[in-house]
């Protein structure tokens, strides 16, 4: 398993990219957020977390920019139909917290919009994750980890359901005052849980 690629960023298009390691040059197939952050630094160093795909017909190698976006990926391919390709093309539309809102609010339309993903793919996508989403980074007793979402931020119990929403939406990586402003209205007696696709829905 490549963990990550270090080296010489040799070339930067859209869609993939070559790093140079030790004379090897790797091609990396990226994602538009990935070849945003990294094209205008060409000729320098440059780390990317990898996912290999191997196949019968051959190998493909995959970068990312950051843990946040790789967690994303590992989580789409879950997705019965959602290949390493679809996934990037999810991820080149959303940021990680985008679209852990977008399948929280159950927005299939905003998934659908990703190039070469139907209403059937993105009707999936909701379908299978919308749980695990829900139950891995909006539970008021779970902390986020590395490669979640936004590092290592705790929800603090014993803060009424809207304080526990606030402290996912952040973690999500919403601002404090665009999170509250989003938690405005939304009746406070409802469950965290539906309280939360309620705030996404606004933040979309």
């Amino acid at each position: 398993m490549i963990y990550h690629v270090d080296g010489s960023l040799d070339l930067c298009e859209v869609g993939g990219c070559v790093i140079d390691c030790c004379g090897v040059g790797y091609r990396l197939a990226i994602s538009d957020n990935t070849y945003s952050a990294i094209c205008a630094h060409v000729g320098e160093r440059m780390k990317l977390l990898t996912y290999l795909q191997v196949r019968e017909d051959g190998v493909e190698l995959f970068g990312f920019k950051d843990a946040d976006e790789l967690g994303a990926f590992k989580l789409l391919i879950t997705v019965s139909g959602v290949g390493p390709r679809a996934a990037l093309s999810i991820l080149s539309l959303f940021e990680p917290s985008k679209l852990y809102g977008a399948i929280c609010s159950e927005d299939t339309k905003a998934i659908a919009r990703a190039n070469g993903i139907g209403a059937k793919t993105a009707a999936r996508v909701v379908l299978e994750l919308h749980d695990k989403v829900s139950k891995l980074y909006f539970s008021s007793s779970i902390s986020a980890t590395p490669g979640s979402i936004g590092g290592n931020t705790t929800i603090v119990k014993g803060k009424g359901n809207l304080g526990e929403a606030l402290d996912a939406l952040i973690v999500l990586g919403y601002g404090r005052s665009e999170a509250q402003r989003a938690l405005s209205g939304i009746d406070p007696m409802l469950d965290v849980e539906k309280i939360i696709p309620l705030a996404l829905a606004k933040l979309m």
